[in-house]
């Protein structure tokens, strides 16, 4: 298990069976183990009844006692050793389970890390959620197959080599009864792997749009909306309680015939066996030894029709893992991660070695290394989709110091350069470990992007300062806390690339001045670039480039495209119009 959750291993993404197997072969050890201790425990459930009939025949009708003290001795034996082995069996079988809960739990949340930003826009929430929570545990279920199935088959053997030597058409009964149970149940597996995929799917979409509400409730509250979402939550759970119902009906036929199919067949051949007993074919040690070995049979046939219901869900929780596994980046990940070169088919080609102006052809932008560079545009989403071009988020011809972004490596790619999102997410934990990431800062790393990030304010009005717990998605801080939250964050990791969309939209102006002072001064030496309208940031940058229409019309500093260029001068001092002037206007904390 522990080797499951270091290194899952290479999934087999080729079908839902193949990914099963897989989850099977990469413990084999354990499987082979569980498989010897099942078969030993089912052919141990036979020696019983065999030693039942001989302390009746030998012992119990002779009257020799000796032979039934030595019968029974060996029946209690054989009791005990067979406990002890369903022991081992149960707890093999539950390390197999474990492996495999794990182990895919490991690769959905690898292949969630590798797509990056393009899991947001291919599957929601709910959908990974449903992953994580439930088909895990239910293709974890299937794996007790290896189990008791191989076992089930070695007991059907062994009794019907055993009937055999009692009445060889009791042995005929039983090869072909058994198999002929678990075939009755074959039509409702496949109904069931239908009503269970389209309940999984409605169950996940159900999912999302609970995450859904739940993170927007604050808002959905504000708009008046909070109810219209309610309603459909109601609309949609009740299909999927529909879904369910299909769901049930299936299943409990299923398990009716786990139960009754096998009492069924132990009633036929007991009655077959009584039949030969009264015509004195066969003693009353053997007739008596018939019923426990049949008796026995019950197990084995509940395990493969159990086992038939659990592989059918298993299967289709598979497909909905390996569908997700399937999902690609939308920029290629680089060699190392997919194998695939680079789009213009060269080999792939290391990032420069030392700070390099990053370039953006699109919008003829281009970042000088170690200095501040502001965007400007009318339209937000114009400086955006740059941001997203430089950072390697979207395909494009950027490059970073003559080379395109597409053919270095994705992970040194960013492993230098941050897109600082002013929508990241913030995870649950301490405010320490939500602005340290995967780092171990210091005290005084930690101290020096507090100041930086203009978040004394925070760290003070928390209960327990930095040891405060925080909600997800910071639901329990303001939207000007958690953007210097995130602030925090970007100047602990300190790329040496820092590309910032709207660092300071939702603090004051008295705050965002601090900021723009602060963020300057920790950034020296360092390439950073900011999107923004706001003058007191602007006027710290070395270069601003003005959008129009996701070009750049002008480049320069903030006061000499405030001189030249009206559209320009319009856009950063629209307040001084509209109302209050930016350094004016109403704080938002």
């Amino acid at each position: 298990m522990g080797d499951s959750y270091m290194d899952p291993g290479v999934p087999d993404r080729r079908s839902a069976g193949r990914y099963l197997w897989w989850l099977a072969t990469s413990q084999r050890g354990r499987v082979a183990a569980g498989a010897t201790y099942g078969s030993v425990w089912m052919t141990g459930l036979t020696l019983p009844p065999y030693l039942l009939s001989r302390a009746i025949d030998d012992g119990l009708v002779p009257g020799d006692r000796g032979a039934l003290v030595g019968w029974t001795g060996a029946l209690l034996g054989a009791g005990v050793f067979n406990a002890w082995i369903g022991v081992m069996r149960h707890r093999t079988m539950t390390r197999v389970r474990m492996d495999a809960t794990f182990r895919t739990v490991r690769v959905v949340v690898r292949q969630a890390v590798r797509l990056g930003a393009t899991l947001p826009r291919r599957v929601t929430a709910g959908e990974v959620v449903t992953i994580g929570m439930s088909d895990v545990s239910m293709m974890s279920r299937t794996l007790t197959m290896t189990g008791p199935g191989v076992g089930g088959v070695l007991a059907c053997l062994v009794v019907a080599a055993l009937l055999l030597s009692v009445s060889p058409v009791l042995a005929a009964v039983v090869l072909l009864g058994v198999p002929l149970l678990a075939l009755l149940v074959g039509p409702l597996l496949g109904r069931l792997q239908h009503a269970e995929t389209a309940y999984r799917e409605r169950q996940g979409a159900l999912a999302g749009r609970f995450v859904d509400i739940v993170g927007g409730l604050r808002v959905l509250s504000g708009l008046g909306g909070k109810d219209v979402y309610a309603a459909r939550y109601r609309r949609d759970s009740a299909r999927v309680r529909e879904e369910g119902y299909r769901v049930g009906a299936v299943t409990s036929w299923i398990d009716a015939l786990g139960l009754g199919l096998p009492a069924l067949f132990l009633a036929a051949v007991t009655w077959l066996a009584a039949r030969l007993a009264a015509q004195g074919a066969i003693s009353v040690g053997e007739l008596a030894a018939v019923y426990g070995y049949v008796a026995v049979l019950v197990v084995p046939v509940s395990f493969f029709i159990e086992g038939g219901y659990d592989l059918s869900r298993g299967l289709v929780s598979a497909r909905r893992v390996v569908r997700f596994l399937d999902l690609e980046p939308e920029v290629a990940p680089g060699e190392g991660e997919s194998g695939t070169a680079a789009p213009s088919g060269e080999a792939l080609r290391e990032a420069p070695a030392s700070p390099a102006p990053l370039r953006d052809p699109a919008s003829g932008v281009e970042v000088a290394p170690k200095s501040l560079t502001a965007l400007v545009g009318s339209r937000p989403s114009d400086a955006s989709d740059v941001v997203d071009r430089l950072g390697r988020f979207t395909a494009s011809e950027a490059t970073w110091g003559g080379i395109r972004l597409d053919e270095i490596p994705l992970s040194q790619v960013r492993e230098r350069i941050l897109v600082a999102d002013n929508e990241a997410d913030l995870f649950a934990g301490t405010l320490r470990d939500i602005v340290a990431g995967c780092r171990d800062p210091d005290a005084e790393s930690i101290e020096a992007a507090v100041h930086a990030a203009v978040a004394r304010d925070i760290v003070l009005g928390l209960p327990d300062g930095l040891d405060s717990e925080i909600h997800a998605q910071g639901r329990n801080l303001s939207g000007g806390q958690r953007q210097r939250v995130r602030l925090m964050r970007v100047l602990l990791a300190d790329p040496e690339v820092l590309l910032a969309v709207e660092p300071t939209s939702a603090v004051d102006a008295h705050t965002e001045a601090a900021l723009a002072a602060r963020l300057r001064a920790a950034r020296t030496g360092r390439t950073t670039l900011v999107t923004s309208t706001s003058p007191l940031l602007l006027e710290h940058a070395d270069t601003v480039h003005y959008l129009v229409d996701g070009r750049a019309a002008a480049t320069g500093t903030h006061h000499e495209l405030l001189r030249a260029q009206p559209g320009y001068r319009a856009l950063v001092s629209r307040g001084a119009e509209d109302g209050p002037y930016p350094h004016e206007k109403e704080p938002v904390r």
